[in-house]
This record gives C-alpha cells, sequence and structure tokens, in this order.
C-alpha cells in the first residue's frame, strides 16, 4: 500500500481545510492581479509594462504562498 506523505497528512481537516481557503485567496488574488494588468478601453493601447506588472505581481503572491 502507498502512504500520503504529504505536510497535509499530518494536519487535522480544520487545519487543512484553513490551509486550502488562504491557497484559494492567494489564487484569487494572482487571478485579479493578471486581469487589471491585462484590462484596457478597446478604444486605447494596452501599456506592455502593465501587462508586465501584473504577471509579476501574480507570480510574487503565488511564491510568497509557497504555490
Amino acid at each position: 500500500m502507498t502512504q500520503n506523505h504529504s505536510p497535509d497528512a499530518a494536519l487535522g481537516p480544520e487545519a487543512r481545510l484553513s490551509r486550502l481557503e488562504a491557497q484559494v485567496a492567494t489564487l484569487a488574488e494572482a487571478v485579479r492581479a493578471l486581469a487589471q494588468g491585462l484590462e484596457s478601453i478597446p478604444s486605447e493601447d494596452t501599456a506592455p509594462e502593465e501587462a508586465a506588472r501584473g504577471a509579476r505581481l501574480a507570480h510574487e503572491l503565488l511564491l510568497s504562498q509557497g504555490l
């Protein structure tokens, strides 16, 4: 049989749920940062720096939470 050796295996259900909620919140923030970086008014050009800034922020958010 295979045993689960993940760090979450030793945590109780409430701790795992709390960790999952924090991860989902971080993912939502990362998606929001990406969306803001890609938002533009159709009649205006989007500056490439804005998209890069959004991507960088999303990446930093994910890294900060170990995702």
